[in-house]
C-alpha cells in the first residue's frame, strides 16, 4: 500500500511517500481502507521526536491518529461487515493513519453517519473526541456557565465552540483577526483578537478555560478563572501545568478510545449540533507540505488528506 512515513525524526523534509507492508486484521481488528485521514498538531510532534516514547520507535513510521473509511477484511470475533463506513482514532500512543489501509480494534471505531463525506469525518474524529471529552467529562461544563476556549479556529476549538453553545454555556474565544467573523459563525458570544487585545485585560470571571494553544497562553489563562474555576490544557504535554493561583483547578484531558465515544461524536453531527469545519485537502504525497502549515498554525479549521 502507499503511505506517508518517516525513518528518522525532524522536520517535515523526513516526510516520504512510496510502499510499505499492507497491515492485517488480528482478533478483534478490521482493517479499514482509508478514504480520508485528518493532520493534528500530535502528527508532526511525533514527527519531530517530542514525545518520550519515542526511545522505543523502530522506523519506518507512520504518522496521524484519526481516520475514515470503509471496512475491507475482517478479524475474528468482530460486529463489523466488509463495506461498512466507519471513522474513528487509533488508541492512544499509537500513530499510522497516513496510508491506504489500517488495522484497528473493531471496538473503539463507529458507522460513519449517513451522509457526512469521509473528508468531513476524518476531520472531525479527534477534533470531536478530544472536544466532547475536554468540555463534557473532564471540564464537566454546565449550561449557563462561561468558557474561555483558546484559538477558537483551529479544529478541536472550532468543535468545542458549537458544542459549548450546545451544552448552553456563554462562549468566549481568541483568535486572529482574519478569523473573528469564522468564531462568530460558530456560535462564540465574544471573540478577543489576540493580534490587538491582550485577553487576560478584558477576560474575566470565567467558570472554565478550555486552552488548545500551549506556552505563555496555557499559563496565563489561569488568570481569566474565577475562584473554584477548572482549565483544561491538550497542548502543553501529557500534564497539565501548575496554576499560577491555589483557588483554581488544572486539568489534562484522558481522551480515552471508545465506540461509545466516536458515536457521541457522530450523534453531534448528526443533529447539526456541529457542524464540519472548513477543510484544505491535500494528497498524501504532499504531506510535509500538509505539516509546514499545521505547524505554522496559521490556518483555520482542519488539513485532510484525500487518501482515495
Amino acid at each position: 500500500m502507499k503511505a506517508a512515513f518517516l525513518e528518522q525524526f525532524g522536520g517535515p523534509e523526513v516526510l516520504r511517500y512510496g510502499d510499505v507492508p499492507d497491515p492485517v486484521a488480528a482478533p478483534g481488528e478490521v482493517v479499514v481502507d482509508v478514504i480520508a485521514a485528518s493532520v493534528n498538531a500530535a502528527d508532526w510532534k511525533f514527527r519531530a521526536g517530542q514525545y518520550a516514547r519515542h526511545a522505543q520507535v523502530i522506523f519506518p513510521q507512520i504518522p496521524g491518529r484519526d481516520f475514515s473509511g470503509l471496512v475491507g477484511a475482517l478479524g475474528s470475533g468482530v460486529d463489523l461487515a466488509v463495506g461498512d463506513a466507519v471513522f474513528g482514532v487509533l488508541d492512544a500512543g499509537r500513530e499510522g493513519t497516513y496510508c491506504e489501509k489500517i488495522a484497528i480494534k473493531a471496538a473503539i471505531i463507529a458507522k460513519k453517519p449517513d451522509g457526512l463525506p469521509h473528508v468531513n469525518a476524518a476531520a472531525l474524529a479527534l477534533a470531536g473526541l478530544t472536544a466532547v471529552n475536554a468540555l463534557d467529562d473532564t471540564l464537566q461544563l454546565k449550561r449557563g456557565e462561561t468558557i474561555l476556549i483558546q484559538g477558537g479556529a483551529g479544529g478541536v476549538a472550532s468543535f468545542a465552540i458549537q458544542f459549548a453553545k450546545h451544552i448552553g454555556a456563554r462562549v468566549i474565544t481568541t483568535t486572529s483577526t482574519v478569523n473573528r467573523d469564522y468564531v462568530r459563525s460558530l456560535g462564540a458570544d465574544e471573540v478577543v483578537d489576540y493580534n490587538t487585545q491582550d485577553f487576560t485585560k478584558v477576560v474575566s470571571g470565567c467558570d472554565a478555560v478550555f486552552e488548545t494553544v500551549g506556552g505563555e497562553v496555557a499559563q496565563k489563562s489561569f488568570a481569566v478563572l474565577k475562584p473554584g474555576g477548572r482549565a483544561a490544557f491538550i497542548a502543553s504535554g501529557m500534564d497539565a501545568p501548575k496554576p499560577t493561583r491555589s483557588d483554581v483547578t488544572a486539568l489534562r484531558p484522558p481522551v480515552p478510545r471508545s465506540r461509545a465515544a466516536m458515536e457521541r461524536v457522530g450523534q453531534l453531527i448528526a443533529s447539526g449540533a456541529v457542524r464540519p469545519p472548513e477543510i484544505k485537502l491535500y494528497r498524501l504525497a504532499q504531506a510535509a507540505e500538509a505539516h509546514r502549515l499545521s505547524e505554522s498554525r496559521h490556518f483555520r479549521g482542519k488539513l485532510v488528506f484525500q487518501v482515495r
